[in-house]
């Protein structure tokens, strides 16, 4: 855990993502990435130099048991709220996607925030690690031929929230270790795509790469926050050399 905390600290400090007086949010799925994550922030509070509230929100796309959730944050003594959702009947049932993936986090994201918002908060924190934004990183660029990636903190103006990412710097495999270390109930992703997407396929990808180029995830990585040697071809500039 104190690995883990050394790392999230870097990256609050480096991207100013918490302030005294926040009421934060955790997006709490279940998953080992999102326990990680309410573990870290829970721990954090006993040292941060700024004071802030925790509280834990989970989705339930229809038909989850989230039972092991409420007695985690009974135990740890964060305030928890689950919310009733369809969003599993829309997107398999009513829409019957086939890539359901961006529909889903869309309907996801947008839940979360409005509940965020009405129970007073002033950030949401997501816990997204160092391997979320390598592939999506990839992702950007080989399917939507653009250079991008999600960002460690951003201001939602019309909802006046700002999203963070504490987990930014951390490795998956050390969420994994968490999980198995301390025991975290994870409640099994219900979604019937979980394993089978253009994510997995691009992680399975990195791993391969990984092989041949031992240091393509640490180039990726360091890649995202070197904005001073980032050059594409922008035709107008180029037009006037």
């Amino acid at each position: 855990m104190k690995k883990l905390l050394s790392k999230a600290r870097q990256a609050i400090n480096d991207f100013d993502m918490i302030q005294d007086g926040d009421k934060i949010a955790v997006g709490l799925s279940g998953g080992k990435d999102s326990l990680t994550l309410l573990h870290i922030l829970n721990n954090y509070k006993n040292f941060s130099p700024q004071k802030f509230e925790l509280i834990a929100i989970t989705l339930n796309p229809g038909g989850v048991d989230n039972s092991p959730l409420y007695d985690l944050c009974s135990n740890l003594g964060v305030e928890f709220h689950e919310v009733q959702t369809n969003i599993k009947e829309i997107i398999f049932d009513i829409r019957k996607e086939k890539n359901p993936c961006s529909l889903c986090a869309n309907l996801r994201r947008g839940a979360l925030n409005d509940t965020a918002k009405k129970l007073g908060c002033s950030k949401v924190a997501l816990g997204h690690h160092k391997d979320d934004a390598v592939e999506t990183f990839v992702m950007s660029m080989f399917f939507e031929g653009r250079v991008s990636c999600f960002s460690p903190k951003t201001y939602l103006d019309r909802q006046d929230l700002t999203i963070i990412r504490p987990m930014v710097y951390i490795e998956e495999y050390m969420t994994k270790k968490a999980t198995k270390d301390f025991n975290y109930p994870v409640i099994k992703n219900p979604c019937p795509a979980d394993g089978h997407t253009n994510r997995q396929n691009i992680k399975e990808l990195i791993q391969k790469l990984n092989l041949d180029i031992p240091n393509i995830k640490r180039n990726l990585f360091n890649s995202l926050n070197n904005s001073d040697q980032l050059f594409i071809w922008d035709k107008e500039k180029i037009k006037n050399i």
